[in-house]
């Protein structure tokens, strides 16, 4: 019979882990879609659960050095308006979903879901976040882009937990996240894009490109991005071609019920496109 058990506090949680064969719940709004029964019985967890979202200690937004902290059951909702949180981040959790999911759906599951569609999941890429996995032996960090290795697939033990998240301050002249979904809101995405730019002095002095929903798990490539540094903007703009081939082979996109993939390819490339040549000469280094 499958257990369900409500820890009262962290330490608790972690001996569960390590003594028994748990699955954790955050907020729970995408296990509880894969795990539904259409015919109304209660819902089929095949492992014991073990619901962490109450737990005050993976709560909170903390400004630390050059960095922001973020406890892995913090509520989107609380993210959204942050002032501390990077605004691409804010600008993800804003395409997600409606209000009523954000205020249950947390940062740390959408992590965990390591669906390629997840929307947090290119801007967590870009900034190079990382994630906090804690057992009762101790914790270790690991970047974000390290930790899922595929569609559901994670670089977790069975007694870790994953406690928080990390992210870098960084400054760009241009950022941008867009989402295309089947609807404006609420809908899960047939492709998104994450981008960021440092145009300083007419040449790029940082590039940074995120796709989502095209592979099995996000696209960045950090040498394709190096290749542009100390490029000027005049150069970028008039190679988006050669950038674009670039990208070409690492979009994988499949059909499904959301989309097919060759639309999901060539709306990927459009956006990079639209994004480049966006690009201009920052007239002030804001934030600097």
């Amino acid at each position: 019979m499958v257990e369900h058990r409500i820890p009262e506090n962290l330490n608790e949680a972690l001996k569960l882990l390590y003594h028994g064969d748990y699955q954790v719940m955050a907020g729970g709004t995408d296990l509880m879609v894969q795990r539904r029964s259409l015919s109304d019985t209660p819902l089929d967890f095949p492992k014991n659960m073990v619901y962490c979202a109450h737990l005050q200690e993976l709560r909170g937004i903390r400004k630390e050095a050059h960095r922001v902290e973020i406890g892995a059951m913090t509520p989107l909702e609380d993210l959204l308006c942050h002032p501390d949180v990077p605004s691409l981040v804010r600008r993800a959790i804003g395409e997600m979903a409606s209000p009523a999911i954000r205020h249950v759906a947390t940062l740390g599951g959408n992590i965990a879901n390591a669906s390629p569609a997840g929307d947090t999941l290119p801007v967590l890429y870009l900034l190079d976040a990382w994630a906090e996995l804690r057992s009762l032996a101790g914790s270790r960090m690991i970047l974000i882009r390290d930790l899922i290795t595929g569609p559901r697939a994670l670089k977790i033990h069975p007694e870790e937990m994953l406690t928080k998240i990390g992210i870098p301050e960084m400054h760009f002249s241009h950022e941008t996240f867009v989402k295309v979904g089947g609807r404006q809101a609420d809908a899960i995405s047939k492709v998104s894009l994450a981008a960021a730019a440092d145009i300083v002095e007419g040449k790029v002095s940082d590039l940074r490109i995120a796709f989502g929903a095209v592979a099995p798990t996000v696209v960045r490539d950090e040498t394709l991005e190096g290749a542009w540094e100390g490029a000027t903007l005049s150069e970028l703009k008039v190679g988006v071609w050669r950038l674009l081939d670039m990208y070409v082979p690492l979009i994988r996109p499949i059909d499904d019920q959301r989309s097919g993939k060759h639309y999901r390819h060539q709306v990927a490339l459009n956006l990079l496109r639209d994004f480049i040549e966006s690009l201009s000469e920052p007239t002030s280094e804001p934030g600097r």
